[in-house]
């Protein structure tokens, strides 16, 4: 790993990053201060007795120690094994069938040290960062270093976080981390075939606690300003499973690293069609844990959930059929394992709030414009998606986001959309994609550009002409 000499447009780059890392810091820093302080004795006979479940309210759900419920967890464990196949090995197998052979062995690598890398993380802040009180901006870190979780087996008892209240923390803690690993995994399929190994990492670890932390604290924290849970939010977006945090997250950042990066020096056929398939089978299964798992209970909700990502997925999959059969003549294994997974983007932020019928027209235009964000939209921006991943998961999870705020059903999920007469919240999912995606892409072009200016982005002309496998990893696929 070399480093390289710094300019001063990368200096200024250095600067406001240094800042925005301190911005985090204080925020937690006195976000610790306030709870030391309301935790007086006066405080603490003045609350209300710790609860199990019961309040809709997550600030005032869970406080302490309880019992979990055995089914809720039993489902959460299996929810959290299937997440983590779709990283390990789905998302591997699928980015790996589409890449030339000489660079198989590089992205099928890169999902597994990503899933390695995230994980330390994990343990050390970004768990805590995203998913403990803190401020609307950023969590806290009272769960640095997984510090404090109780698991008291003689008795049987646990304490979990307030936003899954039957479940053990540990368990919480699991399932969400198998968010935070695909969702930076997603982002390499746009930059597969030319970025340095080295640099991928620097990249994604930095992404992983400047972007991802806080996006998922504003969506999901308990005192996040656009959870739809948090009776105190500025802007209530329904996101159940990841249209914002996951998807067009990982699809702006996948954006910003094309443009930076620039084009491939050369391109040829995706090297394994059935290793693409396997991959996308294994998504498919795997999403279920990832939407119905969302609903953190083994109840209707997860029920209705992973209904609707079934049609939503199998709807769009064969749009994509017929729109690639009549655009280009002949329906394509890869085109349609693509569709599938776009549908199963689009109803990610969906899945708990909208029913059937919603489900089948997300995943329509799902299949209609995902694949005008993979061919249309990309010829006329020029940039070089490889995978597809602006085209599949930013447009996926933005026309996902949108839609739920039109089909949102107040029966299935608590909050009606705009078909049942409430417009507002359209305006509110509008919102929170607008936001996700101008944080996103400013974070993730200044973290690009300092992982640039030290260590480089991409590698030489001679390394991509050979393989990043021989060349990197010094391995070959026979």
């Amino acid at each position: 790993m070399t480093f390289k000499k710094p300019t001063r447009a990368g200096l200024v780059a250095l600067a406001l990053g240094v800042l925005f890392a301190l911005f985090l810091s204080f925020s937690a820093i006195n976000s610790s201060y306030a709870e030391e302080a309301a935790a007086t004795p006066a405080a603490e006979a003045a609350a209300a007795p710790p609860a199990c479940a019961g309040n809709p309210d997550p600030k005032l759900a869970v406080l302490e120690n309880c019992t979990p419920n055995s089914g809720d967890t039993a489902w959460m464990l299996t929810s959290m094994a299937l997440v983590l196949m779709m990283t390990v090995p789905g998302l591997g197998l699928f980015y790996g069938g589409m890449v030339r052979k000489k660079n198989v062995g590089d992205t099928v690598m890169t999902s597994f040290a990503i899933t390695c890398l995230i994980s330390i993380l994990w343990l050390i802040v970004t768990y805590s960062l995203a998913f403990r009180s803190g401020t609307p901006f950023i969590g806290g870190l009272d769960r640095a270093f997984l510090q404090g979780i109780v698991s008291d087996i003689s008795k049987g008892i646990g304490n979990p976080n307030p936003l899954a209240p039957t479940i053990p923390e540990t368990v919480y803690l699991c399932f969400q981390l198998t968010f935070a690993i695909i969702t930076p995994a997603l982002i390499a399929g746009a930059f597969a075939e030319r970025m340095k190994f080295s640099a991928m990492l620097w990249f994604i670890g930095l992404w992983a606690i400047f972007v991802y932390s806080p996006i998922a604290h504003w969506v999901w924290g308990p005192d996040g300003f656009l959870a739809s849970g948090n009776s105190d939010a500025w802007v209530k977006v329904l996101d159940f499973a990841g249209g914002t945090v996951v998807h067009i997250n990982s699809g702006v950042a996948g954006l910003m690293a094309c443009l930076l990066l620039g084009k491939r020096k050369d391109t040829g056929p995706n090297h394994n069609m059935v290793l693409t398939f396997i991959g996308a089978s294994l998504l498919w299964v795997g999403w279920f844990g990832f939407n119905a798992g969302s609903a953190v209970s083994a109840g209707m909700q997860a029920g209705m959930a992973m209904t609707v990502t079934h049609m939503a997925t199998a709807s769009a999959a064969f749009t994509w059929m017929l729109v690639e059969w009549m655009m280009r003549g002949k329906p394509t294994v890869v085109g349609i394992c693509t569709g599938a997974v776009a549908g199963l983007v689009a109803i990610t932020p969906a899945s708990g709030f909208v029913g059937p019928l919603g489900s089948l027209c997300i995943g329509i235009a799902a299949g209609i414009l995902c694949y005008w964000g993979c061919t249309g939209l990309k010829h006329m921006l020029g940039y070089d998606d490889a995978l597809d991943a602006f085209g599949v998961h930013a447009v996926g999870g933005a026309v996902g986001a949108l839609l739920t705020g039109v089909f949102a059903v107040e029966q299935y999920g608590g909050t009606a959309g705009l078909i049942e007469g409430n417009a507002m919240q359209v305006v509110n999912q509008i919102e929170g994609i607008v936001i996700v995606f101008v944080y996103d892409a400013i974070v993730s072009l200044i973290i690009l550009k300092i992982v640039d200016i030290f260590i480089g982005l991409r590698v030489s002309d001679e390394v991509e002409r050979e393989g990043l496998d021989l060349a990197l990893h010094g391995e070959t696929v026979h």
